[in-house]
């Protein structure tokens, strides 16, 4: 599943939950952010623990990679992101976060396009897009409002009004 949508629209909550019920069903899942997933594996490079611990990375049930496309992908993390979704594909379920819109996700890969491509292509193949919009969850509501209600209770208001 590829999750988009901006900031505080409710992508890693939808994405973990999504986690915690596959964890229930007795899947292995892990939840990690673009950032850490790029450093735990440049650590691993320089502890030569690389190979297994892309091997434990490619074999988990549902692995969540969130915040995709924050930073862009530096030599060598776009080959070492190529690698984990070729080992993947088809295999394993793994689900992106990004504030990105779908046809931005290219970006991350400005070092080199032709591996993004490839990661994108794989990544698109079948999957579940789902686009959020709306404002943030995490929005103050401006000091002239004072008196509305709070963004979660107009939203569940929204909702019960449908």
């Amino acid at each position: 599943m590829l999750i988009a949508g901006p900031c505080g629209t409710g992508k890693s909550h939808l994405a973990q939950s999504l986690g915690h019920a596959a964890a229930r069903q007795g899947y292995d899942v892990l939840f990690i952010t673009q950032t850490q997933l790029m450093a735990s594996l440049r650590t691993a490079q320089a502890m030569s623990t690389y190979e297994r611990r892309l091997q434990y990375l490619s074999k988990v049930s549902l692995l969540i990679i969130d915040d995709f496309g924050l930073k862009p992908l530096r030599p060598p993390e776009g080959e070492d992101f190529h690698n984990l979704i070729a080992e993947r594909y088809e295999r394993t379920a793994t689900s992106l976060t990004s504030h990105l819109h779908f046809d931005e996700w290219g970006a991350a890969f400005a070092a080199n396009k032709m591996i993004g491509a490839a990661i994108l292509d794989r990544l698109r193949h079948g999957a579940y897009k789902l686009m959020l919009d709306g404002e943030s969850y995490r929005a103050l509501p401006p000091e002239s409002e004072g008196s509305k209600p709070p963004l979660e209770k107009r939203r569940k208001a929204a909702i019960n009004e449908v």
